[in-house]
């Protein structure tokens, strides 16, 4: 055999586990990407203008783990960089994420101090909190404040990113987003906040730069796949031959299965990139647009990235939008407790077949951030390391 493990998927959980495997067990593997580039939704290029545009949609790693941060500099030149924003309520823009200046911009500073003596009293010691424990407080000025927040962002944004009333999503997808009982004006407050100086497609392209990693792009797996009831085995048709090997699907796991107990929902996007010969369109990375019609957000990617480009900008404008098998791409699972329950029948049935590990935003039905993404994909890589070596201990 040609290959010792097939790997679907040019991802993080895919390119990692192929460039571990390699490199501590010396196995030869062959990847295959459906699309005609690796690095599946991290995937940039440089447009036009000179600028370095995430094709879909902006992606900075951020972690409270220095571990992720010593992994992922072994692959390629990383910066730290701070992502700041801001969201227009109402026709006027405030600091994003939602905290004590937000108040102040919002309120002004009468209001605004009496509400954040309050906040700093009913969250002594927390550093944020989530939009549901502001609604959950036993103060009714709090509780107002909360409100606020759900009818002019949470509730409106949520609508059109997900497709569905934020009543319906899983309370932990809402509390990503939180509110920060502090001045601090980054986006988000973990301590490690990243960016790769020359784009995450070199990173992926240094992580699958191995003489035992053969990458095909344009290929798509599912035709190649076929499962062995008797033998519990998944099989790959490549080439002639039949591998009964380490298959690693990180691909959506219903479309595994020919979508036999339903299709599994997630969310797309339709992001229309737009180019000026000037040189700036907003002040910060990105903007958030709840009540706008249509749109979530426009996103600056020179900014985001810390590229010095002058008297030139590219932006993006994102259009939420469902998620159709071979018209677009899938970004998010849409988490609530029936997806959740159709997602363990065919967790079930590829617990079948022991050679077969599925991982990944799609394969496991989850909203990994990056590191969490990274951090499971080692976790599946020991995990097939266990089933290789399993034969050797017999």
């Amino acid at each position: 055999m040609k290959y010792d493990v097939i790997i679907v998927g040019t991802g993080f959980s895919g390119s990692i586990i192929a460039r571990k495997l390699a490199d501590n067990l010396n196995l030869r593997v062959l990847i295959l990407e459906k699309r005609n580039h690796i690095a599946g939704n991290m995937y940039d290029k440089v447009d036009e203008k000179g600028i370095r545009v995430q094709q879909y949609g902006p992606h900075t790693l951020i972690t409270d783990h220095a571990w992720i941060v010593d992994f992922i500099k072994q692959y390629a030149v990383w910066e730290p960089w701070d992502v700041t924003a801001k969201v227009e309520i109402d026709n006027k823009l405030y600091t994003l994420p939602f905290n004590y200046q937000f108040i102040r911009e919002y309120y002004g500073e009468k209001k605004a101090k009496n509400l954040i003596e309050k906040l700093e009293n009913a969250y002594e010691g927390k550093e944020r909190v989530t939009v549901f424990e502001i609604l959950d407080n036993p103060d009714e000025e709090i509780v107002e404040f909360g409100e606020m927040l759900c009818q002019k962002d949470y509730f409106p944004y949520s609508s059109k990113q997900w497709g569905i009333p934020m009543e319906a999503m899983d309370r932990s997808v809402i509390s990503r987003v939180k509110f920060a009982l502090s001045e601090d004006k980054r986006y988000i407050q973990q301590r490690y906040q990243y960016i790769p100086v020359n784009g995450f497609t070199d990173f992926f392209n240094n992580i699958l730069n191995s003489e035992k990693i053969t990458v095909k792009t344009e290929e798509d797996a599912l035709p190649h796949i076929r499962f062995d009831d008797k033998t519990g085995k998944a099989l790959f048709e490549w080439e002639g031959e039949i591998y009964n090997c380490p298959i690693i699907f990180t691909g959506p796991i219903d479309e595994l299965f020919n979508t036999c107990y339903g299709a599994l929902p997630y969310r797309s996007l339709d992001i229309k990139f737009k180019s000026f010969d000037f040189d700036s369109y907003q002040d910060v990375p990105f903007v958030s647009y709840p009540q706008a019609e249509g749109y979530t957000r426009i996103v600056e990617y020179k900014k985001l990235t810390n590229q010095n480009v002058k008297d030139k900008t590219t932006i993006s404008i994102e259009y939420p939008q469902q998620y159709v098998q071979h018209v677009n791409q899938p970004y998010y699972p849409i988490i609530n407790e029936e997806n959740l329950a159709l997602y363990e029948k065919y967790k079930r049935q590829a617990d079948k077949y022991d050679n077969l590990f599925v991982c990944g935003r799609l394969g496991d039905y989850k909203y990994y951030n990056m590191d969490a993404a990274i951090e499971r994909a080692l976790s599946v890589e020991k995990e097939i390391e266990e089933f290789v070596e399993q034969p050797k201990r017999v």
